[in-house]
């Protein structure tokens, strides 16, 4: 894990740069997908490479249509693990919390299983303490709220 820090550090800080907030959006997710395609899912996503990532199934709050999203994550010791609708430090929240909110329980595939988990909108009281566990994680990731201007929305997803 400490070998990988400095490459994190690096990507977390080309990732918070204008030019990738502008055509990260429009080039990552059509990577990871040909990356899951080529791979047959074994491997994660590219990301996945430096951050710990997984694929977020839910239900769309609007259109109960199944959905899916890839998310970088924080996974903790006990099967916890945190998602951020950071959307690219773009000034809406993405839909997929919106179908947290809906439909909090959901699954995720994460290291080559599918899980089931309930998700939970962390609290206000303890946004401080998960804001560091986040940024042990990927280090300068606050900056994303900040640039947004508005409070990210971050979920607990816990095993059921």
């Amino acid at each position: 894990m400490a070998a990988i820090r400095p490459v994190r550090a690096a990507v977390a800080w080309v990732s918070r740069t204008r030019l990738f907030r502008t055509f990260g959006p429009r080039i990552m997710p059509p990577l990871e997908r040909f990356a899951a395609r080529i791979t047959g899912g074994r491997r994660g996503p590219i990301s996945g490479a430096v951050v710990p990532s997984l694929r977020l199934h839910t239900v769309g709050a609007k259109s109960g249509l199944p959905r899916e999203t890839l998310l970088m994550c924080c996974p903790l010791g006990d099967g916890i693990i945190y998602i951020t609708g950071s959307n690219f430090a773009r000034p809406e929240h993405p839909a997929w919390t919106w179908n947290l909110f809906a439909h909090p329980d959901a699954e995720i595939d994460f290291r080559g299983a599918r899980r089931r988990v309930h998700a939970e909108l962390v609290t206000d009281d303890e946004r401080e303490e998960v804001w560091r566990i986040l940024e042990d994680n990927w280090p300068g990731y606050r900056g994303y709220e900040r640039s947004s201007g508005r409070t990210l929305r971050i979920f607990r997803l816990v095993p059921r």
